[in-house]
């Protein structure tokens, strides 16, 4: 194998498991109650989740130091999370906090496991995923609509057995719209023939159809700024699918594994006090089946493609969008290994 080659599955195999360096959402707030512990995977990593004496999320490995058993499977106990096997009890920080079968043991006050920086928004819980170029977590800045006040937002959650990268890709690529969802609620609308537009942003790119705007999925914008990686859509609406303009999307896309992935997407809609009651009501009663339906055409789709699909595409002008976005996760890669090749030769050195 040449160099290039190696340089290449080296990068390509780093991100099928998950780009680091990035906030990533990694559940849904109502998941992780009070008083019980969560388990989930992430980046080929096991992870607990709890809620410590002050509501706040945190988050370790899912690995109890003593032993090795899933602290997933044992309890809180004040605001840490303690393993059902023995008893050991870990903090937030992944130190150990008690042994309690042990008064005075050696374990107590270990740094022992690693801890992930969390914080919510949208009423959904982001953990960091450190890189070897980006090793503490960045300021949390999600997308400005969980913010600002001037939008209604909820998220829905769900796994798709696929790649997070086809995720992203599909998300990058505006035209497949008019042709998957063709029998959907609004996406049936517009010509079936154009070319795209790619615009350069400070945080990432745009991608839009050249021919018709505001007709159907026709412009995606994607955001890969210094802690977070998403993606936003304007759908339009007409005047019987309530107040509030165009159907906004927030995507994200959190690796489980190599060949699985959870889809995060926020429901949103510029109103608020009544109009947004109005809205959620509306959405709940009549439109979010339609928009589930949609989503199933996007993973019945993506799960039919196989792993290996990228050696053998043949891309053509719609694609600029796939590719760019590839082109800034590769660039991403590199500086993680970069780093981390700077360390190694350091310690060599040393």
């Amino acid at each position: 194998m040449d160099k290039a080659s190696g340089t290449r599955d080296r990068v390509d195999d780093y991100i099928n498991k998950g780009l680091r360096g990035f906030w990533v959402p990694v559940a849904v707030s109502v998941q992780v109650q009070t008083g019980k512990p969560f388990a989930t995977r992430i980046a080929g990593e096991n992870l607990v989740m709890w809620r410590d004496g002050a509501g706040k999320v945190r988050c370790v490995e899912d690995f109890c130091p003593h032993r090795g058993a899933k602290l997933s499977l044992g309890e809180v106990q004040d605001g840490n999370i303690a393993c059902r096997y023995h008893g050991v009890s870990v903090d937030g920080t992944g130190t150990v906090a008690r042994v309690p079968a042990m008064p005075n043991c050696a374990l107590e006050g270990r740094k022992a496991l690693t801890a992930y920086s969390c914080e919510e928004a949208g009423n959904a819980i982001f953990i960091y995923l450190p890189s070897a170029d980006r090793p503490e977590a960045p300021a949390f800045e999600p997308p400005e609509e969980f913010t600002n006040g001037e939008w209604e937002v909820f998220p829905c959650m769900t796994r798709w057995d696929c790649s997070y990268r086809l995720s992203l890709d599909n998300a990058a690529d505006p035209m497949h719209a008019i042709y998957l969802h063709s029998d959907s609620f609004t996406l049936s609308y517009g010509a079936k023939q154009d070319t795209m537009n790619l615009e350069r942003t400070e945080d990432g790119f745009r991608i839009e159809r050249m021919g018709q705007k505001g007709v159907n999925l026709d412009e995606t914008e994607v955001v890969m700024d210094e802690g977070m990686m998403y993606f936003r859509l304007d759908i339009p609406y007409p005047d019987g699918a309530g107040p509030g303009g165009p159907f906004r999307i927030i995507g994200f896309a959190t690796a489980i594994d190599d060949d699985t992935h959870h889809s995060f997407f926020w429901r949103c809609r510029k109103v608020t006090g009544l109009a947004a009651e109005s809205w959620r009501f509306l959405y709940r009663a009549f439109l979010e089946d339609r928009h589930w339906f949609v989503l199933e055409q996007d993973r019945n789709m993506l799960e039919s493609i196989p792993s290996d699909a990228r050696r053998r595409e043949m891309l053509y002008q719609h694609d600029i969008g796939v590719s760019r976005l590839r082109q800034l996760m590769v660039r991403r890669a590199k500086e993680h290994f970069k780093a981390l090749d700077a360390a190694e030769a350091d310690k060599k050195s040393a």
